[in-house]
């Protein structure tokens, strides 16, 4: 159906009412609301005909993943609505992240099975699916909560300038078969940082990083063991013209920012024992080298695009 630009909107904007930083911790009621709207509109509601019924699906795979046989918000009598008990159960729960899990399950649903014209016989199948799902990150940005739903799976952004200039296009570049490995990655990065796991987000940004080098010399053909470092893998792209020769005069310093850039803030950070003490891992550094590595996916997959 789309987001409605209403006068109370365009009020709250002059009056300087939206918020300009995210939080994490609270999915607001109507924002829960909106999204069970925007779920609806691609997988159905429970008056309208589908093929299968997904909502059956999604409650039994909650089910199964929090060690229940019904959700919370099952109703025994008379039958149970399976949509009844994934909605109740996530307006309900007061855990953030159990309410994120059956946004990520819901939208990874619209993202495959409702896009099959079998599943609702629409014609328009693709294009309800993608409205449904720019909804959902509209309505996540319009409340200030610093979520967003990217390659099925749910992330946190820190800064949306950031989110649409580097996570997005890393995202899109890797999307080929040949960059399965790195794109896997790099989407762990961003969950463990959504779970608090510092220290293994930064392990991830490193193997993202390492994996997109030698995913780039196999498929480029460049003479490589598979056991190379960072460094050795940057070695072996420089050489091979990765960057053209033209342009590495202008680029002496580069070499340097990609072998600082992840591998640096990882060793230091993650990398290895911590000693005695416990290591703290900044959240702010985290989200700098998540940016880092995603900013580094898109310079060389976009170098090796231009080959």
């Amino acid at each position: 159906m789309g987001i409605l630009d209403l006068f109370s909107k365009r009020q709250k904007r002059l009056r300087g009412g939206e918020p300009d930083v995210y939080q994490y911790e609270i999915l607001p009621a109507a924002l829960r609301v909106q999204i069970i709207h925007a779920m609806c509109d691609a997988l159905g509601r429970p008056h309208e005909r589908a093929n299968s019924d997904c909502w059956h699906i999604i409650s039994d795979q909650l089910c199964r993943e929090y060690g229940l046989f019904s959700l919370p918000t099952a109703k025994q009598r008379g039958g149970r609505n399976f949509f009844e008990e994934v909605a109740d159960f996530f307006l309900s729960t007061e855990d953030t992240e159990e309410a994120l899990d059956v946004v990520e399950l819901c939208f990874k649903t619209v993202d495959s099975t409702s896009r099959n014209y079998n599943f609702m016989w629409r014609h328009d199948a693709n294009k309800v699916a993608d409205a449904s799902i720019d909804e959902l990150n509209k309505r996540f940005q319009e409340h200030g909560v610093g979520y967003q739903f990217v390659s099925g799976e749910i992330v946190r952004v820190d800064s949306q300038l950031l989110h649409l200039e580097v996570v997005k296009p890393a995202l899109r570049l890797l999307e080929s078969k040949a960059y399965a490995g790195p794109q896997e990655e790099f989407m762990r990065a961003h969950e463990h940082y959504r779970h608090g796991n510092a220290k293994e987000a930064l392990n991830e940004c490193l193997k993202s990083f390492e994996s997109l080098m030698k995913s780039i010399c196999v498929k480029r053909g460049w003479k490589v063991t598979g056991k190379e470092t960072a460094s050795s893998l940057i070695k072996v792209c420089m050489e091979n013209g990765l960057i053209p020769a033209f342009w590495q005069t202008q680029f002496t310093s580069l070499k340097s920012l990609l072998e600082g850039a992840v591998p640096a803030g990882r060793n230091n950070l993650a990398g290895h024992g911590q000693g005695a003490e416990t290591t703290i891992v900044p959240e702010y550094l985290v989200a700098f080298m998540l940016h880092m590595t995603g900013s580094c996916l898109v310079f060389l997959a976009a170098a090796e695009e231009q080959l």
